[in-house]
């Protein structure tokens, strides 16, 4: 059946450009959609009016009330924003709420359909196990998507936009300035607004919220205070006289921090975008909720699909709007062909997979400066039906690969084979770092997927290419560049985390672990920290060995202020300083020791680890190999720590 509308377009606009309303209820079962403004209370009571309407002019009863109130519970809330419409979603009915999806892809694309209230584990799940995480509106986090939030929650409901609105929970809040500046307004207006604000104060909506709220308030000034007056019946200057005094004391209630609508005022900001998404305490991001840890916070963009449904995959129809849309540069975006890639490989290898859900890491989880090459990083939440939980995997394409080589002018056969040449070149790092003692994540494993070649050389446009990612799983912990400054006041923290740093250094350095620039790469994002159930560190785990062997010639020594640093950057936030440091050099020096040690008793194992590959003394890794451990054998472990002693800022250590 046709979506009937009652009312306009949901994206439609006034002269101005603004929408004509930003609220909608929605009756999949009708089908029907009512846009007329108000709030959803009056949508629905229209929409009942217009049916008993017309079955009256067929000859019929009116809906008995057993049958309004299933109407009623048969609709669903959406609220209309710039190019989006949201659904906010009944916990309980979540399909109600998918029907209510596929109705209005009808008059709307589904990548501009989204769904709330992420922190509500029902509706979090419901939507995961569809595959489409994608469509969960995300919260806010920073300063510039509050401010933007914010802006966009403002709502008129008979009168002028005077309201924020939460569009979580349904109800309106009024603030003090916007209440006075109703005093500018000529006698019908202000008499429309007061009355409005009356009759309103005392309703709920239907998951019981007050449908006006008065914000930042204290219990002085209420929105009870509003009952005595009769604002219908009053002459204008009563009326203005009434309203004045009401103001006064809704100003004299409310902190003065608070009084003025002020989007740079970091107090106002935050109370009310608590407000806007009804957390009072803390903001919650579905990265968490899905069991990332805080490195990812705001930088997972959830990808469109597909879920399995009896045993058959079956992909988000937004991919073939965006076949049929290449142009549009929200679908080019969201539609990353590489998903397809990745999930096909998970339904291979998985029999009895539930459902996966794949994002894209829009931003850096390092401080170091991006090189030329690949950098794309995944993560994907999969779920077993023979497993109780989800398993989390972190999935980086390979840095160079086909792609890579051909746009560097290689020709087609030569970039194939050099990029399997870089693949067998990052697995024999990583067991090169694994025997030197750095103590990476336990499993990796490489898989490729096919993408169309588009890059510099136009002669292969068009052709089929494989590209290789690698795949590992999730380390449930926090970087150690990431830990919050205050977790360092407590001193047994403090050291076993120096302890472990110390020992993770010392790894870090013997395999030579840089930047194309000659840059220290350590303690900016790939260093892992385990926790037990006491919040005590245990074990730090490599989540990447990204420029492993980059520096194979140099004096270690050379490295010293590099390995200082660790030590130096938390000096501020420790309690004893001198015992944090003295912690990370002595077990940087036990732990150089103990792998030299290692070394020279099972010398020739090492040397003849790689003596398989070509040697190079151009850089093979073969080549890097054997000088990283000539280095290791010949450097002495105190006079090295005694170097990075030297570089400390603290005088006081002998």
């Amino acid at each position: 059946m046709t979506l009937r509308i009652i009312g306009e377009h949901p994206f439609a606009c006034d002269g101005s450009g603004k929408l004509r309303s930003h609220i909608a209820t929605i009756f999949p079962d009708a089908p029907a959609l009512v846009t007329v403004p108000g709030i959803h209370a009056t949508q629905r009571f229209l929409y009942l009016d217009l049916l008993n309407k017309e079955r009256q002019q067929q000859g019929y009863p009116a809906l008995s009330e057993r049958e309004e109130s299933a109407e009623w519970e048969n609709s669903v809330d959406l609220i209309i924003e710039d190019g989006a419409i949201l659904i906010r979603p009944d916990p309980d009915r979540m399909q109600t709420a998918f029907e209510a999806d596929e109705v209005l892809q009808e008059i709307v694309p589904k990548h501009k359909i989204r769904f709330l209230y992420v922190l509500n584990e029902k509706v979090r799940k419901a939507i995961e196990q569809r595959g489409e995480c994608w469509r969960i509106t995300p919260l806010p986090k920073s300063r510039a998507e509050m401010v933007r939030m914010i802006a966009a929650s403002r709502i008129a409901i008979g009168g002028r936009e005077i309201y924020y609105y939460n569009k979580l929970s349904g109800g309106h809040y009024l603030t003090c300035e916007e209440f006075a500046r109703l005093g500018t307004l000529d006698e019908a207006e202000l008499r429309q607004h007061l009355v409005e604000i009356r009759e309103l104060s005392t309703k709920v909506n239907r998951r019981g919220e007050l449908e006006i709220r008065l914000f930042a308030g204290d219990d002085s000034f209420s929105l009870a205070d509003f009952a005595p007056y009769d604002f219908g019946g009053m002459d204008g200057r009563q009326l203005s006289a009434a309203h004045r005094e009401l103001a006064r004391r809704f100003e004299a209630a409310v902190n003065p921090e608070l009084r003025r609508d002020d989007l740079g005022n970091t107090e106002w900001r935050n109370r009310m975008c608590a407000a806007l998404i009804g957390q009072a305490e803390e903001v919650v991001s579905e990265e968490l909720l899905l069991g990332l840890g805080a490195e990812f916070f705001m930088q997972v963009q959830w990808l469109p699909g597909g879920r399995i449904e009896e045993g058959e995959l079956i992909f988000d129809p937004v991919l073939a709007q965006k076949s049929a849309s290449p142009a549009d540069p929200e679908l080019t975006l969201l539609c990353d062909e590489k998903c397809r890639g990745i999930i096909f490989n998970f339904v291979r290898e998985f029999g009895d997979l539930e459902y996966v859900n794949v994002g894209r890491v829009i931003g850096s989880l390092s401080r170091r400066q991006a090189f030329y090459g690949r950098r794309d990083v995944y993560v994907a939440v999969v779920k077993l039906r023979s497993a109780p939980e989800e398993i989390i995997h972190i999935l980086r394409m390979q840095k160079w690969g086909v792609r890579e080589r051909l746009d560097k002018g290689t020709d087609l056969l030569g970039a194939v084979m050099q990029a399997e040449e870089y693949t067998e070149y990052t697995l024999d790092r990583r067991l090169g770092c694994r025997q030197l003692g750095m103590n990476l994540s336990p499993r990796v494993s490489a898989r490729k997927l096919s993408e169309k070649y588009f890059g510099v050389q136009s002669r292969y446009h068009g052709v089929t290419i494989w590209s290789t990612y690698f795949e590992r799983d999730y380390i449930r912990g926090i970087a150690t560049d990431k830990i919050p400054n205050y977790r360092f006041e407590d001193e047994a923290f403090a050291l076993e985390f120096a302890r472990l740093l110390g020992r993770a250094a010392a790894a870090n350095m013997i395999v030579g672990r840089c930047d194309l620039g000659g840059n220290v790469l350590f303690d900016d994002g790939d260093e892992v920290v385990i926790e037990n159930a006491q919040g005590v560190p245990v074990e730090i785990v490599v989540a990447d060995q990204t420029g492993t062997f980059a520096d194979y010639l140099s004096d270690l020594r050379d490295n010293a202020a590099d390995y200082a640093q660790p030590v130096n950057r938390r000096v501020g936030c420790v309690g004893s300083p001198e015992r944090f440091a003295e912690a990370y050099l002595q077990a940087f020096a036990e732990r150089f020791a103990g792998i030299q040690q290692e070394y020279r008793k099972r010398h020739r194992a090492f040397e003849t680890l790689f003596v398989h590959r070509p040697r190079d003394e151009g850089g093979s890794f073969a080549y890097r190999w054997e000088q990283v451990l000539q280095r290791l054998g010949r450097t002495d472990p105190v006079e090295l720590t005694e170097q990075i002693r030297q570089k400390l800022v603290l005088n006081c250590i002998a």
